[in-house]
């Protein structure tokens, strides 16, 4: 069997202006203080592709238009709903008061693997990934519903961010689209 690449106009993709009349998918993604301004952008292009709800950009993360954002997003930051949040502490109480289920992605204790993370998909999911160095903040840890984790066999103990983002929401698609059917 032969495998012909398809073309971009083949994909079936949605025009950018279409999306807005589009229901989007419960996956929001928080951002807490995020340095790479690629990483950013990769992200915003991650959340694209699954019809993520929502991206928020906090404290040190910073927001579209920015060349090094655009850059990897390819016009994703105009395609995904986003905003920006000063406090990411302030932002997760206020996801929890409106009944999102708020999950840090981190390597913590009693932390929950990915391949056995199983979504409430009755309810919206929100996914903190943190700084490139030192993580989720734990005072943000400490206001989530739980903390997941990637499992990883490799002598590295953390991946990019933009890939974790990938990962994560990889699973939280397939989850919400296998729960739909």
């Amino acid at each position: 069997m032969k495998h012909r690449k398809l073309a971009n106009n083949e994909l079936n993709r949605p025009e950018a202006g279409a999306l807005a009349e589009r229901p989007r998918h419960p996956l929001i993604v928080v951002l807490d203080q995020v340095r790479s301004l690629n990483n950013i952008g990769s992200v915003f292009r991650t959340a694209d592709a699954f019809l993520a709800q929502h991206v928020y950009l906090c404290g040190i993360t910073a927001t579209p238009p920015h060349r090094d954002i655009q850059k990897t997003a390819l016009g994703a930051t105009e395609t995904v709903p986003w905003s920006y949040r000063e406090d990411t502490v302030a932002l997760v109480e206020d996801l929890k008061s409106k009944g999102v289920l708020v999950w840090a992605v981190e390597q913590a204790e009693h932390a929950v693997f990915l391949n056995q993370y199983q979504g409430d998909w009755t309810v919206p999911q929100a996914f903190i990934f943190g700084n490139e160095v030192k993580g989720v903040d734990q005072a943000v840890i400490d206001l989530c519903h739980g903390v997941v984790e990637i499992p990883q066999d490799g002598a590295k103990h953390s991946l990019n961010i933009a890939v974790s983002a990938g990962v994560v929401l990889w699973e939280a698609f397939r989850q919400y689209k296998s729960a739909k059917k």
